[in-house]
C-alpha cells in the first residue's frame, strides 16, 4: 500500500517542512473512488490556481491513502481537492475545513464526487 507523505509551504508550493513540524491542516487523503488517482491538487477555496501536483511522481491507488501535511504557518482553513485520475478525468471537491477536518475519503458514484471526513 502507497503511504506518502507530502509536505504544503505557506505559498502552497510543495516542499519538506522542518522534522517534527505540522501545519493543523495536516490529513489523511483515503480514495476510495474505484480508480487510480495520478494527480492531486490542494488549493485554498479562494485561490483560482491549483499550484502543484501533490503526488509528484506517485499516483494513489483505489483504497490507498496518503498524508498530506502543511507548513506550520500557514493559515487558511477552507481548501479544496481536485484529483486527476490516471485515465486523465478529473474532479474537484470543495470547502473541506482542513482546520477540524483530519481525515478525508473520497468517492465517485455515477458521475458523482462525494466525501466523508471526520
Amino acid at each position: 500500500m502507497l503511504r506518502t507523505t507530502i509536505f504544503a509551504a505557506a505559498t502552497l508550493a510543495f516542499a519538506a517542512a522542518p522534522a517534527g513540524a505540522q501545519g493543523k491542516q495536516d490529513f489523511k487523503l483515503t480514495n476510495a473512488t474505484g480508480y487510480d488517482i495520478a494527480e492531486v491538487y490542494v488549493a485554498p477555496t479562494s485561490s483560482d490556481n491549483w499550484e502543484e501536483d501533490v503526488m509528484g511522481e506517485d499516483t494513489l491507488d483505489n483504497g490507498e491513502s496518503v498524508n498530506i501535511h502543511f507548513a506550520p504557518k500557514d493559515k487558511q482553513c477552507v481548501y479544496d481537492v481536485r484529483v486527476v485520475w490516471t485515465d486523465g478525468d478529473e474532479a474537484d471537491w470543495r470547502k473541506f475545513d482542513l482546520c477540524t477536518v483530519s481525515h478525508i475519503t473520497l468517492y465517485w458514484n455515477n458521475g458523482k464526487a462525494t466525501a466523508e471526513y471526520e
